[in-house]
Parts: structure tokens; sequence; C-alpha cells
């Protein structure tokens, strides 16, 4: 009686033998949270039976509308993005309404990116993220799927 092997992807394999989807999020009236946690799934594989933790299986992901995502509560104004210079005293935050205004996509962007995993494999997986404030994304060539969230 022969056993069964557990199967695991390869990365040489992820180009020839299986092909990556292109799905398009619409985020207008979406929560942040879950439509990140969502998304952090899509971009890891973990919806395919083929997921591997080592090898980037996920699929591409495509969001329009990104800035009509909502917040619930008093986030607008009391949910800080920070970044610092790297000089000293350079902490620079931005309050979750003024960021919307002057950046769209990265408040989705940055959800997404915590959620992934911490490494050169999670900034592989950032790079299948394609976001767009409007609602015109130049990726019809893809033949991306209309994903509901």
């Amino acid at each position: 009686m022969q056993r069964q092997r557990t199967f695991l992807a390869k990365n040489e394999e992820m180009g020839k033998t299986w092909n990556r989807d292109w799905y398009v999020v619409n985020a207008d009236g979406k929560r942040l949270g879950r439509l990140a946690s969502e998304i952090a799934v899509i971009l890891q594989g973990k919806h395919k039976p083929i997921y591997t933790p080592h090898v980037d299986t996920g699929d591409f992901v495509v969001v329009i509308n990104a800035d009509r995502i909502e917040l619930t509560g008093q986030k607008w104004d009391d949910k800080l993005y920070q970044r610092h210079t790297g000089y000293m005293g350079g902490l620079k935050s931005m309050s979750y309404r003024r960021l919307i205004g002057r950046h769209p996509e990265l408040p989705i962007r940055e959800a997404v990116r915590r959620m992934l995993p911490k490494s050169i494999l999670g900034r592989q997986m950032l790079r299948k993220l394609k976001i767009y404030a409007g609602p015109v994304h130049p990726h019809a060539a893809q033949g991306p799927k209309e994903l509901e969230i």
C-alpha cells in the first residue's frame, strides 16, 4: 500500500501550471477592515486548495472606488496614520479624513499590508494589489472577475 503525500506548491509551478486569476472589488460603501481581511485572504491564496504557506499562490485584486470606503463611529477624525521622517522628533501623523483627501488608496493598502506576512513574501503578495480611487481601471485586458465581498 502506497502512502499518500501532502501536496506542496512550488514557485516554479505557479507561473506555468497554475494560473493566477484577476478579481475586481468595488469598495463603495464597504467597511475598511472587513474588506481588507477578505483581500488579504485572496492575495495569500488561502481560498485555493493548493495553498502553501511558503509559496505565493494568491491571485491579483483590483480595488475600485477606494475613495468611497466607510468607517464606523468617530474614526474619520480619531484614526491616525503615523510615519517617521528619520530625523529626531520627526513623527508625523495624519487623520483618516485628511489622508483620504490626499491619497484615497493608501488606507486600503496599509490595512491589507498589515494583514500580510512581514517578509519578502508579503511584499511580493502586496504587489498583486491594484487600487484606484475612481470606478475606472486599466486592467480590462486581464479579464477580471467581479468579486462580491
